[in-house]
């Protein structure tokens, strides 16, 4: 039983920053995509930044791409995302996602998803 345990939420200003944590236990990972997605109040959940286990390749939404980073530790089996600059749009629900088959090419998509966390929140005050 794979599970995904997200940590790091909390309220920070407007220019602030925050690291998301996500630690997998159950499996370990050395193949697949992990990523982060977001889902505001009212708005559909949202593609953030994902990680390619194996190659280190990344990929991020264009509304993130300067200020966040997403990265993983291998050792730890987590997944992380640095959050700089923040701002009041970027408050949600964020989710970490895995799965071991999908390839970098649907990592953007949350159906290619098989494992996700139970999420932390965000909030991001003016």
């Amino acid at each position: 039983q794979v599970q995904l345990v997200e940590s790091g939420g909390g309220l920070v200003q407007a220019g602030g920053s925050l690291r998301l944590s996500c630690a997998a236990s159950g499996r370990t990972f050395s193949s697949g995509v992990m990523g982060w997605f977001r889902q505001a109040p009212g708005k559909e959940r949202e593609f953030v930044a994902a990680i390619n286990w194996g190659y280190i390749s990344t990929r991020y939404a264009d509304s993130v791409k300067g200020r966040f980073t997403i990265s993983r530790d291998v050792a730890k089996n987590t997944v992380y995302l640095q959050m700089n600059s923040l701002k009041p749009e970027d408050t949600a629900v964020y989710y970490c996602a895995a799965d071991p088959d999908t390839g970098y090419g649907a990592s953007y998509r949350a159906g290619a998803y098989e494992y996700w966390g139970q999420g932390t929140q965000v909030t991001v005050s003016t």
